[in-house]
């Protein structure tokens, strides 16, 4: 559970639901969504080939969604070798400094320090990174403190807080779900009348594809090909909440993960990152309202960004590239892309590509 104030007993939640439906004249809306989340096939970048920490990725042109806002899903997957240098730093050196951060609890004004050019090893799989410094798990996300929003009062809020940080919890870090096992705990909190995100779900873990990808939503990994170093994931990031449409409570996860791994096969101990920042809305519905389960969430919108985890990937897994893999060439001209930068939105990010240019990651 977060740190956003009291539970509330399930049964308290679920009874409260039903005293608020059964209190209203009219008869509740069931929440509306359009059939696919669909993106457009990836175009790859043409040019020469790429440097031993070079990824090209090609871009996905984000497609208006369903219920409010729309699906919007961008994934640069980058990463290429740079001398260390000086960046302006919101928080401290991420180089071999772990002394723990504050918590996010608003934007950043700048990217991370460089740091150093250590490569991560199987017992520092961190060094080298700002990661170094970031919280384990669920503890590097920050959670609000809880207040009357909308349709809930403050216990109910906290109660939708501790939720939605199970349901990042479960799509995110959960040993099973890296795995590669199915996220039945996450997909338990969403809402089940949206009909069109169920069949999405049903299909992305069916037959996962460029039209029902499940790494839009959670993170996997093949265990025939990698498997995750040690039990950490490190995490920064923020939950913030409003009230949204309807008197719904809207709650927004911006949150970026940074997974160690290696190869499945023995022999080697090379260790590489795949660093994923995901911003997911959702809504806390009003029972009387919208159609709804107790303790269950319509999803709004998600965007994701991804660095090292597959060009023009539609496996359902993320692919890692690792050194011995890649040629080692010249420099290329790319637009720089710094996956460890959190003082811009995603929004922004995504204006600032070009559609199917190929980033360049400063580091990994």
């Amino acid at each position: 559970m977060g740190k956003g104030g009291a539970s509330i007993p399930d049964e308290e939640w679920e009874r409260f639901l039903r005293e608020a439906e059964a209190g209203t004249s009219g008869a509740p809306e069931e929440p509306s969504a359009r059939a696919r989340m669909v993106t457009e096939r990836l175009r790859k970048a043409s040019g020469s080939p790429q440097g031993w920490r070079t990824y090209q990725p090609a871009r996905r042109r984000p497609r208006a969604g369903w219920y409010v806002v729309g699906v919007l899903v961008v994934v640069a997957l980058l990463v290429v070798a740079v001398a260390p240098g000086r960046l302006v730093a919101w928080f401290g050196d991420g180089g071999g400094d772990s002394t723990p951060l504050a918590a996010e609890s608003e934007r950043p004004s700048g990217p991370p320090a460089q740091g150093s050019d250590q490569l991560p090893t199987i017992n520092e799989p961190f060094r080298g990174s700002p990661a170094n410094q970031w919280g384990n798990g669920s503890e590097g996300i920050h959670l609000p403190e809880a207040r009357a929003t909308g349709w809930m009062n403050q216990e109910q809020v906290a109660q939708a807080l501790n939720r939605t940080q199970d349901f990042l919890t479960a799509s995110n870090l959960d040993p099973g779900a890296l795995r590669g096992e199915r996220p039945s705990k996450a997909i338990a909190l969403i809402n089940p009348h949206q009909r069109d995100v169920q069949d999405y779900l049903a299909a992305a873990f069916r037959t996962p594809g460029r039209d029902s990808d499940p790494l839009l939503l959670f993170s996997r990994f093949a265990p025939a090909k990698a498997r995750l170093v040690g039990n950490v994931v490190k995490t920064r990031g923020r939950i913030t909440y409003r009230e949204g449409e309807r008197g719904a409570l809207e709650v927004t996860a911006d949150v970026t993960y940074v997974y160690p791994a290696q190869r499945a096969t023995t022999g080697s101990d090379e260790v590489a990152r795949t660093i994923v920042r995901r911003e997911i809305v959702m809504s806390w519905d009003d029972p009387s309202k919208v159609v709804t389960e107790p303790g269950t969430f319509s999803l709004v919108s998600y965007k994701a960004d991804t660095t090292n985890g597959g060009c023009d990937n539609s496996t359902g897994y993320f692919i890692l590239e690792f050194r011995a893999e890649r040629a080692v060439t010249g420099p290329r001209e790319a637009r720089a892309v710094d996956p460890y930068d959190r003082s811009t939105s995603m929004d922004t990010r995504m204006r600032e590509s070009r559609e199917g240019e190929c980033g360049t990651a400063t580091r990994s």
